[in-house]
């Protein structure tokens, strides 16, 4: 039972709010410029109206008055968007009130008309015009509309419908719909809004072993001369061309000895094997030292600076593990696992094995682990590094992950952080509540059109408020059957479907060239470059074809804003199972410069035949009318098609695989 001052609801009920995560126990996330729909179930007693309005206190301290219209009566639903123009944490709350205008309007329309209490109906009018006028702040024009609306419903020469007129005419209803006179306050609870640079949700990024890039191999001797970050600069203006504004790096610290890795993931290597870079550790330092035949850290923050030039920003691979070489084994072995026989327990994914990696332990001592990490951190952010991408985040306990992001993103707001969990959808979900910017995604593992159109719906769904997904089509860990076998019409497809099916998208280096050869009995390349060199010649992928499709779809990404938007998806119907038609959608209120933007997305997953398909658009979640014909620009053929609410595809995997096709706005 609740007791005065215990009332669990106002005296205008508002339930339902949103985005919140668990009633605000985490916040909804957002960037500059993104639209946020902000939602409630307002209802009351009665046959009176009631209204709503958000608002938002952002970090400057200035409040934002939103008004929050009606969206649905059946179910009481309101609802309306917001765009915040401020990095920093926003909270938000939403008003209920009773609408005294809305509700005299209402019954004075049907009043006079039926000839029922006019006379009364029009002094209410004027009492409420009257208080409306006098307590909320207008400007002088709107004041003076509200003050002839007044007169009227006192002219007792006019007849009752002319006099009622003016009063329910729709500048006073927009008035003071916009300016309310409000009764009955009843405020919800605030919730938390985070509000982060764009790169949070947007973004394009290029991994590559820095190690690969410039590599050179003696023909005489058969060993190979390391790349350095002077020569993996070189390939800079190539990744920066092709659109790409991340480059992302594999671990570049000193490698471990110890059990070190061969071709192939084999247990023993050779003399000239350069061991896998996530087995960090030796006697030259650890997570914050490099490797020495990369460079130093003049030469690595001169690749930083030539990365900022051309548009790109760095991210690097946090992977916390150690080779036995790492000093932190020595110096810290309570850091680690101990087993009953002494030994210190190595990695393991069932049935992998990684005995030239130990994870660490961050029971035993969370306090020094946590502060050696941090400290670490910090190293890298002083060089210019402003994203991470955290490998395996799910192995490490969530209260380490929540207290660091949180640590980091008072001191550094612009740092981002990439999950890649591939895990159970509960940690996955969680690791993005607590504090990661961006996850990695099922992405990879969706080969069907109706699978894809699933996943889709799904991340620009409930999750879009705080999980933002990072497409990637391969890794140097992840070759899936489907990409084996479909060549460079598959990899053209899935480069579109990762391009404009996520604000967020990755493509590892090799993949304009088709790299599709698996190990025998995994899903990873053979001569995976993670245990070896790798000496591309470039020169071949423009035959292919991909390294194209890979340019027209970022110009793409950055003319549009559709498409570096999570929400706004609509899957539209094809007849062929094997070509899958979406759309990104973003209305004139919530576009930037004003103008509603869509692109239609239609791609064929079929690798090895010719299919065409009858599209059938749903007009109305792209804003047109059933009727209506739109002349559309496809960036990846650069023809223009008028297409209506139904038109035809079809695609030859040996010219065309996909359209991305922009409405051209009249």
């Amino acid at each position: 039972m609740a007791f005065p001052g215990e009332l669990s609801v106002g005296r205008i009920p508002v339930v339902g709010v949103g985005p919140s995560l668990e009633e605000g126990r985490w916040a909804a996330r957002a960037i500059v410029g993104e639209a946020v729909p902000i939602w409630a179930t307002i209802f009351r007693e009665g046959h009176d109206s009631e209204g709503a309005t958000v608002v938002v206190t952002r970090p400057d301290g200035k409040r934002d008055i939103v008004p929050m219209p009606l969206k649905d009566f059946g179910n009481a639903l309101y609802e309306t968007v917001y765009i915040p123009h401020l990095e920093g944490m926003h909270t938000f709350r939403v008003e209920a009130w009773s609408d005294p205008y809305a509700t005299w309007a209402h019954a004075a329309e049907l009043k006079v008309a039926a000839g029922v209490d006019v006379q009364l109906m029009l002094d209410e009018g004027i009492e409420v015009l009257t208080r409306a006028l006098t307590t909320v702040r207008r400007k002088a024009a709107r004041k003076d509309l509200l003050t002839a609306a007044i007169d009227a419903l006192g002219n007792s020469k006019w007849s009752p419908e002319r006099r009622l007129a003016p009063a329910i005419a729709d500048d006073v209803r927009e008035e003071l719909t916009e300016r309310p006179l409000r009764e009955w306050v009843s405020p919800s609870r605030e919730y938390p809004l985070l509000v982060q640079r764009e790169k949070a949700l947007v973004s394009a990024w290029y991994e590559i072993f820095p190690r690969s890039e410039g590599a050179r191999l003696n023909p005489r001797t058969g060993e190979w001369k390391s790349g350095t970050f002077t020569t993996a600069a070189k390939r800079l203006p190539a990744i920066a061309d092709m659109g790409f504004d991340v480059v992302y790096l594999t671990p570049i610290h000193p490698i471990g000895l110890t059990h070190r890795k061969g071709r192939n993931n084999s247990l023993k290597a050779e003399p000239t094997d350069p061991g896998s870079p996530y087995a960090i550790g030796a006697a030259e330092g650890g997570h914050d030292a490099l490797h020495p035949e990369l460079g130093t850290m003049r030469q690595f923050t001169a690749f930083v600076s030539k990365a900022r030039e051309l548009g790109l920003e760095v991210a690097l691979d946090l992977a916390l593990q150690c080779s036995p070489d790492h000093p932190w084994v020595t110096e810290h072995p309570e850091w680690f696992t101990q087993r009953l026989d002494g030994t210190i327990a190595y990695a393991e994914n069932p049935p992998k094995k990684y005995q030239d990696i130990y994870p660490l332990n961050f029971d035993n001592d969370p306090e020094g682990i946590y502060h050696a990490i941090r400290d670490m951190l910090q190293v890298w952010i002083d060089a210019g590094v402003t994203l991470f991408r955290v490998d395996n985040p799910h192995t490490k306990p969530l209260t380490f992950w929540e207290r660091l992001l949180a640590d980091i993103a008072r001191t550094h707001p612009d740092v981002i952080f990439l999950s890649e969990a591939f895990t159970r959808p509960a940690m996955m979900h969680t690791l993005a509540r607590i504090g990661f910017h961006q996850s990695y995604s099922y992405f990879t593992w969706r080969p069907t059109a109706e699978e894809m159109a699933e996943y889709l719906e799904e991340v620009s769904g409930e999750s879009s408020f705080y999980m933002r997904p990072n497409f990637w089509p391969t890794t140097h860990d992840i070759l899936t059957p489907d990409m084996q076998a479909g060549g460079a019409p598959l990899y053209q497809a899935r480069a579109v479907l990762a391009g404009t099916g996520s604000p967020s998208y990755g493509i590892y280096t090799g993949y304009e060239l088709v790299e599709n050869v698996p190990r025998p009995g995994v899903e990873e390349q053979i001569d995976n470059e993670k245990y070896e060199f790798k000496n591309r010649d470039w020169s071949k992928a423009e035959a292919l074809g991909v390294k194209d499709i890979i340019t027209k779809v970022n110009k793409a990404r950055h003319q549009h804003v559709a498409l570096r938007r999570l929400r706004g998806l609509t899957i539209h119907t094809s007849s062929n199972p094997e070509i899958l038609v979406f759309s990104r959608h973003v209305p004139p209120h919530e576009s930037p410069n004003g103008k509603a933007d869509t692109v239609i997305v239609a791609v064929s997953f079929a690798a090895h035949e010719t299919h065409d398909a009858i599209v059938r658009l749903d007009m109305e979640a792209l804003g047109l009318s059933d009727d209506a014909h739109i002349i559309v620009d496809d960036a990846i053929t650069g023809e223009t098609f008028t297409w209506s609410r139904e038109f035809y595809v079809k695609f030859d995997p040996t010219e065309c695989m996909a359209h991305v096709a922009a409405v051209r706005i009249p």
